[in-house]
C-alpha cells in the first residue's frame, strides 16, 4: 500500500493506493463510520486488475475537516472527488459503499464524463431511498438512527467512554467477526482526531433526505429532479441481504434510474460485505468488468 497527500481544490486529502499505476484506476469511496483504510480487505484482491485509490473523504481520517455543516453538502463532496479524478485522469471506475455510495452516485449523475463504470456495495440511489424512508414502513423504522446522528450532541454522546456507543452502533445487528480488537483500535484512533467525529456526522446533518416516523408517511417531500438523477454508465449493485440499516426496498425501482444495471447478491453478508467476503466481491467486480 502507498500513501500520499493530495491537494484537492486547495485542501489536503489523505490517499491510500494499491496496485501498479499502469493499471486502470478504481476510486474506492468509504462510508460512515469508516475511512479510506477500510478497503484494505478488498483492495489486495483487486490490485492485480486495478490501481485501487482510496481517499479519506472530507471530514474523515487524515483529510481536511471543516467545521461547518454547510461544508458537507453533496455538491461539495462530489467536487472533492471530481478534483481527484482530474488528477488521476478521467474516466475512472468508481466503487462506493454507504455514504461513499452517495458521492459515487453524485459523480455518475452530475459528472458523467468522469465515470465509465459505477459499482455500489450496499449503498442507495437518492430517489428509491427517499421514497422508502418517507413511506413510514420498514425502511423508515430502520432509518430512525439518522435523526439521532443529526443531533447537536451526537459527537459527545458517541465518543464517551472511548467511543463505546459508536462501537456499539458499528456492531449493531451485523456480523463483525472481521472486526478484531486491533482493528477497532485503528478506528478509534481515526475517530479521535480533533474535530473528526462532528465532521463525520455533518454528512448526515447536511443531507436533505427526510426520515418519516414509522407509520406516519411523509407526503410533502420536495420535488426530486428525476431527469437529472440518471446513471447512464454501466452500473453494478453488490448487495449483502442481511443488512439491517439498508433494506431491499431502498433499491426498488433503481432500474428506472440506471437502465444498464446488474444486481449481484452476496449471500451471508450484511452492510459490511466488503470486509466479510472480499474475495467473492472482487470476483464479482472482475467478472462484471470482463463481461462488459
Amino acid at each position: 500500500m502507498d500513501t500520499r497527500i493530495a491537494d484537492l481544490n486547495g485542501h489536503p486529502f489523505f490517499i491510500r493506493s494499491w496496485g501498479s499505476s499502469d493499471l486502470p484506476p478504481l476510486l474506492m469511496l468509504h462510508g460512515f463510520p469508516e475511512y479510506g483504510g477500510c478497503w484494505r480487505d478488498l483492495a489486495p484482491h483487486l490490485s492485480d486488475h486495478f490501481r485501487c485509490i482510496a481517499p479519506d473523504q472530507r471530514g474523515y481520517g487524515q483529510s481536511w475537516a471543516p467545521a461547518e455543516i454547510s461544508s458537507y453538502t453533496l455538491s461539495k463532496l462530489v467536487s472533492d472527488m471530481a478534483a481527484l479524478i482530474d488528477q488521476i485522469g478521467a474516466p475512472v471506475t468508481v466503487l462506493g459503499h454507504d455514504w461513499g455510495a452517495s458521492v459515487a452516485y453524485g459523480l455518475a449523475m452530475f459528472r458523467p464524463e468522469l465515470v465509465d463504470r459505477l459499482i455500489i456495495a450496499n449503498g442507495v440511489h437518492p430517489v428509491p431511498f427517499q421514497r422508502a424512508m418517507a413511506a413510514g414502513g420498514a425502511q423508515s423504522k430502520a432509518s430512525q438512527y439518522i435523526n439521532k446522528l443529526r443531533a447537536p450532541n451526537a459527537a459527545s454522546f458517541l465518543s464517551a467512554d472511548n467511543f463505546a456507543r459508536l462501537e456499539q452502533f458499528f456492531r449493531h445487528g451485523m456480523g463483525l467477526d472481521w472486526l478484531s480488537d486491533a482493528r477497532m483500535d485503528d478506528y478509534r484512533a481515526e475517530w479521535a482526531r480533533p474535530g473528526r467525529l462532528d465532521a463525520m456526522l455533518n454528512w448526515y446533518r447536511a443531507s436533505p433526505l427526510v426520515v418519516a416516523e414509522p407509520g406516519v408517511p411523509c407526503t410533502d417531500l420536495p420535488e426530486l429532479p428525476v431527469d437529472r438523477l440518471q446513471v447512464r454508465c454501466p452500473h453494478l449493485l453488490l448487495w449483502g441481504p442481511q443488512d439491517k440499516a439498508l433494506l431491499p426496498e431502498s433499491t426498488l425501482g433503481l432500474e428506472a434510474f440506471a437502465p444498464n444495471l446488474t444486481r449481484v447478491r452476496i449471500d451471508d453478508t450484511d452492510h459490511w460485505l466488503h470486509h466479510q467476503k472480499p474475495q467473492q466481491i472482487a470476483n464479482a467486480i472482475i467478472n462484471w468488468v470482463r463481461e462488459g
